[in-house]
């Protein structure tokens, strides 16, 4: 009779465990998804500097007074590809997961532009 009384509590320490664990699941995935947000918001933006740094400098006039480009344009490109390089690491290393998934994952940015170019393309601000 006894093991009878026990199965009901045990049950329901685990009904408690499995609705932990699925809130906490959700929690980690939004967590993650911040995180990998951030990353991508920030990578964008060393991009954008380093694409407009190299305008300047390409359109400087023959001449003229020599662009300055400032040391931390260089430092942020080496720390997005370090950054770049150490995902793909741990991704591939630890997590398993296969590099043809991880090159397509990575395409999302062009993926982002190519779909923001064909916005422009059919909504004309002008």
């Amino acid at each position: 009779m006894d093991a009878k009384a026990a199965e009901p509590v045990a049950a329901a320490t685990g009904e408690q465990t499995e609705r932990r664990i699925g809130w906490l699941t959700l929690l980690f995935g939004f967590a993650a998804a911040a995180i990998a947000a951030a990353l991508r918001y920030n990578n964008f933006r060393w991009l954008k500097r380093a694409v407009d740094t190299l305008v300047v400098v390409s359109t400087a006039q023959k001449g003229g007074q020599e662009p300055r480009v400032p040391i931390t344009t260089y430092l942020a490109a080496l720390f997005r590809y370090g950054l770049l390089g150490f995902t793909v690491y741990v991704i591939f290393i630890f997590l398993h997961v296969p590099l043809g998934s991880m090159v397509l994952g990575f395409c999302a940015l062009a993926a982002a532009a190519i779909a923001a170019s064909a916005w422009e393309i059919l909504n004309p601000a002008d």
